[in-house]
């Protein structure tokens, strides 16, 4: 599986604003949606917290995607 690193500049950054900063969704209430109906996976486990914060290391997977936080300095 092919994992992509998505570099973000703030300490952390909650799953529903990541999912669309990465483009795997268009919107938050399609964010919202596949969070509510546990599609989302954060290291390893189901997470329906759509305001989980994500750290540098953090993965996320949907279906066969998979995106890696990466914490850069900005």
């Amino acid at each position: 599986m092919n994992r992509e690193k998505i570099e973000v500049t703030t300490a952390f950054i909650k799953l529903d604003s990541f999912l669309k900063f990465c483009g795997a969704c268009a919107t938050g209430g399609e964010a919202k949606n596949i969070i509510k109906d546990g599609y989302v996976f954060v290291n390893g486990e189901r997470c329906e917290a759509r305001g989980k914060k994500l750290v540098h290391g953090d993965i996320v997977k949907i279906d066969d995607k998979e995106f890696e936080v990466i914490k850069v300095e900005g």
